[in-house]
């Protein structure tokens, strides 16, 4: 721990950061934090000025996926304090450990529990605000407490079920000076709970036709190239949730509304679904839960307790533990031969291969073709999202991180900075034309630090997610989500070209080349879609998963459920 007697707060916390191995934080100048920013600047760690307080914690979030560190950023008080709020609740509902630091106002300014408004300028009460979508968040009044509540809250972000907490500090308390060795620590206890591997063996004992639903909690608990290694050897067919389909390459996609046809009938056909850190909910499921796997036994695994209570199944088998423990149990048995349920998978594939590709599909296909082994990519919400996680060929140590529950539009390019910061290596960021603007301050970050952030734009001049809701249930009134009904978009390129990046004009397939990445440094490349574009396939409300639309032939249907 730090020997040095006599020391600043704003100093400890830096000093404490870097104990913790952390090289990187984000965020943007303010009154109440230029203490902190001033211990930061004689430190070993970056500091990177964000444009707006919400890139800092995407950037944040970006860095903690990548590392599987705390991300951290920070943010002054008052509306510096609330931007971070779609970050955190980013980082709460997808399992990002985060820690967020707030400045205040001095506490002598306080309102406290005056029967006013707010006392000091910019006071905001941002502690009781982000209570419901963090796992700790504190207010520190006493200097003597940094200790404590610093090691409490990297304790609580990275333990069991991972995610953010937040610290606020006012500015006097930052300011003060603290005798190091007479702070007191936070003991942390680690609770051991027996795992019931004996269901797991049984189950599989019974089995005939096992299928693994990787989900997210697999994919952050596992590192990559062990996780794919483990899933290869264990010969069971692997489907995936949306989060997860960078877990293992040769997946049968991921279940679920959007999903791959194929993955959705290899759930529906099997009699066992192993389902290892996937939350099980209505996108992935359906809203009649019973119609999910309706002829198999469910073995659900989830570090979360709160996650098991809402079932699928009523006879389903519940084991509370860490997915990649069980993940490690699984490799050491001795399983059945499954090759002839391999077979079957492979027909339904085959059967299904290319039925849904559309220009979409097509361009994420080729381009993913040029995205070599190792890159990280993120991607934004909206059908940009769904046409990755439907088409994007993962190769060896891919990783693809999106904003999942939250589902935040602007979460691409923010997070691909904390990702490239964290990586020094290339990032690829997709987003949609909506998306991008919602956080395109950014591309001056990206600029200024010369990071090598290749950003993808897919414009369709549309926010072609509610547009398609509005042809389905609004007879094609298409108001804000299209030129006509007052939503337009800029000259990507002028942007581009305002903010120094080189700029790239894709209109086909055929112009995405083996060297389209090549320039050192940033990019823009736009990729521009004049059609009406949909995300498909997609499940109807209240059908059974893999029965998707458009329907297929009901031949075909027939001859995939029973093989």
């Amino acid at each position: 721990m730090l020997e040095l007697n006599g020391m600043k707060v704003s100093d400890y916390i830096v000093r404490f950061l870097e104990e913790q191995n952390i090289t990187d934080v984000f965020g943007y100048p303010g009154g109440m934090v230029t203490h902190l920013m001033d211990s930061l600047s004689r430190s070993k760690i970056r500091s990177h000025v964000t444009y707006h307080e919400q890139g800092a914690a995407f950037a944040a979030c970006g860095y903690a996926q990548t590392t599987g560190k705390t991300g951290v950023a920070y943010a002054t008080s008052g509306p510096g304090a609330t931007n971070l709020i779609t970050g955190i609740c980013n980082a709460y509902f997808d399992s990002v450990p985060t820690l967020f630091i707030t400045g205040q106002v001095n506490t002598f300014e306080s309102k406290e529990d005056l029967p006013v408004r707010q006392r000091g300028f910019q006071e905001t009460d941002i502690v009781s605000i982000v209570n419901p979508v963090t796992k700790y968040a504190v207010k520190i009044t006493d200097p003597d407490d940094i200790r404590f509540i610093m090691e409490k809250a990297f304790a609580v972000s990275s333990e069991g079920r991972k995610g953010p907490v937040l610290i606020d500090i006012p500015m006097n308390v930052l300011r003060a000076d603290v005798d190091v060795p007479s702070l007191r620590g936070f003991e942390h206890e680690h609770v051991n709970k027996d795992i019931n591997t004996k269901a797991i063996e049984e189950s599989l004992r019974n089995s005939s036709r096992p299928v693994i639903l990787a989900g997210a909690g697999l994919k952050s608990s596992v590192p990559a190239k062990e996780l794919d290694l483990i899933l290869s050897k264990l010969n069971i067919p692997v489907v995936t949730t949306m989060l997860a389909v960078d877990t293992y390459k040769d997946s049968y996609g991921f279940i679920g509304a959007y999903g791959s046809r194929t993955a959705n009938f290899i759930v529906a056909k099997s009699d066992l679904v192993i389902s290892l850190g996937a939350r099980l909910d209505v996108r992935q499921v359906g809203a009649k839960r019973e119609n999910f796997a309706p002829n198999a036994k469910i073995l659900r695994v989830d570090i979360d307790s709160g996650e098991l209570k809402l079932k699928v199944h009523d006879d389903e088998i519940q084991i509370e533990a860490d997915a990649g423990i069980i993940l490690n149990h699984l490799k050491d048995l001795e399983l059945p031969d499954y090759t002839e349920w391999n077979g079957v998978c492979r027909k339904i594939r085959d059967e299904l291969k290319d039925i849904d590709d559309r220009l979409p599909n097509v361009l994420v296909k080729r381009l993913s073709s040029v995205i070599p082994e190792g890159s990280v990519i993120t991607t934004d919400v909206g059908q940009n999202q769904v046409w990755i996680a439907q088409s994007f060929e993962v190769k060896e140590d891919q990783r693809i991180f999106f904003s999942g529950g939250h589902g935040a539009m602007g979460y691409s390019l923010p997070a691909a900075i904390g990702c490239a910061e964290a990586t020094g290596g290339n990032v690829y960021s997709f987003s949609g034309d909506g998306g991008i603007q919602m956080n395109i301050q950014e591309l001056q970050t990206i600029r200024r630090e010369n990071l090598p952030v290749k950003i993808i734009l897919f414009n369709n001049s549309s926010l072609g997610m509610i547009r398609h809701f509005q042809e389905m249930y609004f007879e094609g009134n298409y108001v804000q989500t299209i030129p006509s009904g007052g939503y337009t978009v800029p000259d990507f390129k002028a942007v581009a070209g305002a903010y120094g990046l080189p700029y790239t004009r894709i209109e086909k397939a055929e112009d995405i080349h083996g060297d389209i990445f090549d320039i050192e440094g940033p990019q823009f490349i736009e990729v521009f879609i004049d059609e009406p574009t949909y995300v498909f396939p997609k499940l109807e409300f209240g059908k059974p998963n893999q029965d998707q639309e458009p329907l297929l032939d009901r031949s075909v249907y027939t001859k995939i459920m029973d093989l």
